[in-house]
């Protein structure tokens, strides 16, 4: 076969190959780390997929975990993870490792970069009904379930007790527990005083419980004029765990401690992953309302802002420049249709009025 015929017939191949491998690939197939199955962060991950993923043609696998710590973890080294939900004291401890010259840390936290701010999650800190614990500041000294390792619930706890008392939790005293084996620790067998449990209102776990769980368990509540109290508001902020959101069991609203949540990836440099997510946010952006309507509570107390960061915190720059198009686009269009005069009778009447 002459050379020329051969390369003429290799670029025709090709031309029928590329296309076929194109439309083999698919849609972009991305994956979202959460946290626990009874969660609001699993809850915050299928929104996402059904809300904003889906209407862009994108795949995005909800996938539980241990929680923020764990996800942290996975978004930087586990294949096909390009999103993952994050407390901001974890993002914040992670930063404050690497700052000290933690090598393992800087590794795993300088190239991640955050999408946007999401909500607060309130912080439970669970007792048996008839404990003689009333106030959070009262945990001092106590057997407390943290939560697992790896997770934001273990991070959260600990700093919290460590700012309030200025002391670690005593080893002896700290077990790392799922949410589900802490209360059934402190309800069953006794062995422990204290769950710490982290979930945006209303979490599956308490929504689900009846009546009856006022006869097992109690929340402790934030006591403000607690010196304790002023010293954990270092990094955490006061907040209300409704009695509105668990009504069948929570009898009055509870004053408690709370923390931000945050839409995390990494700095991707490949064009087609850059695209992607680009495409994602823009997707977030015009969805937005989707979320806020038909998705989880949560989302109604999310702004759609990019706020300034803290130092060493980032935003991922072609998500970001997306967004705040999006953003801007929005604010513009809103403003043009709030200074059009109202419509005229005879513009309703001809069926021309567009506002």
């Amino acid at each position: 076969m002459p050379f020329r015929s051969f390369v003429v017939g290799l670029a025709l191949a090709a031309a029928q190959i590329v296309p076929a491998l194109a439309a083999s690939a698919g849609p972009p197939q991305y994956k979202i780390v959460t946290a626990s199955k009874n969660g609001t962060y699993i809850e915050i991950g299928r929104d996402l997929a059904k809300y904003v993923a889906e209407p862009v043609g994108m795949q995005l696998e909800v996938l539980d975990s241990k929680g923020s710590a764990e996800n942290v973890n996975r978004l930087r080294f586990e294949p096909g993870v390009r999103l993952a939900l994050v407390q901001s004291d974890v993002y914040q401890a992670f930063l404050d490792e690497a700052k000290a010259g933690n090598p393992d840390a800087g590794n795993i936290i300088r190239p991640l970069r955050l999408i946007m701010p999401l909500y607060n999650e309130e912080i439970y800190f669970v007792v048996r009904a008839d404990s003689p614990l009333v106030h959070i500041q009262d945990i001092k000294g106590r057997k407390i379930g943290v939560g697992p390792i790896g997770s934001g619930t273990a991070l959260t706890a600990r700093t919290a007790y460590q700012l309030m008392f200025g002391e670690p939790i005593p080893a002896a005293n700290a077990q790392y527990l799922s949410n589900e084996d802490a209360l059934a620790k402190l309800t069953v067998d006794k062995s422990i005083d204290v769950a710490v449990i982290v979930a945006g209102q209303p979490a599956k776990l308490f929504s689900e419980m009846k009546a009856e769980a006022r006869n097992y368990i109690k929340i402790l509540s934030l006591d403000e004029s607690a010196p304790e109290t002023a010293k954990a508001e270092k990094t955490y902020f006061p907040a209300t765990i409704r009695a509105a959101s668990y009504p069948s069991w929570l009898q009055a609203d509870v004053p408690t401690l709370t923390i931000k949540a945050y839409l995390v990836t990494y700095d991707y440099g490949l064009q087609s992953t850059v695209e992607g997510l680009g495409r994602f946010a823009e997707s977030l952006c015009s969805n937005f309302d989707q979320l806020q309507a038909h998705g989880h509570p949560k989302w109604k107390e999310v702004k759609l802002e990019l706020p300034p960061l803290s130092q060493g915190w980032r935003y991922y720059g072609p998500m970001e420049k997306r967004l705040r198009a999006c953003i801007s686009g929005q604010e513009a269009a809103s403003a043009s249709a709030a200074s059009r005069p109202p419509c005229t009778d005879q513009e309703r009447v001809l069926g021309i009025c567009k506002r």
